[in-house]
Order: structure tokens, then C-alpha cells, then sequence
């Protein structure tokens, strides 16, 4: 996983402390996931008593920080070294699969110095 020191992304259209000196630009990270039998049962029977369901609760955790990645390694193919306007989506694809979707604008970033 990629730390957000060594690779800066931003929900927003700038990057604070960062100067955007060229846009790349679009860049995406897909990944889709389904739990196994075991997990499905277990979160069948975990739906019945109510609460919240870890089993999928992990799934979807380890499907965001996958998509950020590989949303990532596109904008360093690009050359990028910092994300803006980041957004994550997510669906179903069937009752047991669900996919997760990162995407943003890639850019060429410089600190900005203090004077």
C-alpha cells in the first residue's frame, strides 16, 4: 500500500502546500471481490441476529486500499506524482460480488516553498 506522504491525492482540485505544474489526467483503480462460501454463510447467519457484518466490512476495506493502488500506479504510468478530485465509487455486481472504483485527475505536483 502507498502512503499518502510518498504519493499526495486530494478529494479536492488542489493539493494544499502543492503547486499543480501539469495535468496528466484521468487515472482509475478498479478492483471487484466476492467473499467465499464460508464468509457468505457466515454473514448469512450474522444477518439474521443483526449487527454488522465484518466478513464484508473486511472485503470492502481491502477492495478501497486495492482500487486506491492501482489507481495510483496508473498516474506514476502517466508520469504523475500526485492525484486530484479523487472519488470512489462502488456496486454490486451480483449478490456476492461488489466492485470498488477509485478514480481522479493525475498531476505533476511541486512543493511549494516557504518564503
Amino acid at each position: 500500500m502507498v502512503k499518502m506522504d510518498e504519493f499526495p491525492m486530494s478529494s479536492a482540485n488542489y493539493i494544499a502546500g502543492y503547486r499543480i505544474v501539469e495535468n496528466k489526467g484521468f487515472v482509475y483503480g478498479l478492483t471487484v471481490r466476492s467473499r467465499g462460501l464460508g464468509g457468505n454463510i457466515g454473514a448469512g447467519l450474522k444477518s439474521l441476529v443483526g449487527g454488522e457484518i465484518r466478513q464484508y466490512v473486511d472485503m470492502m476495506e481491502n477492495s478501497r486500499e486495492e482500487s486506491i493502488d492501482r489507481c495510483i500506479e496508473h498516474a506514476k504510468e502517466l508520469g504523475a506524482n500526485g492525484i486530484i478530485s479523487v472519488r470512489m465509487d462502488s456496486d454490486s455486481i451480483s449478490q456476492t460480488m461488489q466492485e470498488v472504483l477509485t478514480y481522479g485527475t493525475a498531476v505533476v505536483i511541486e512543493k511549494i516553498e516557504d518564503k
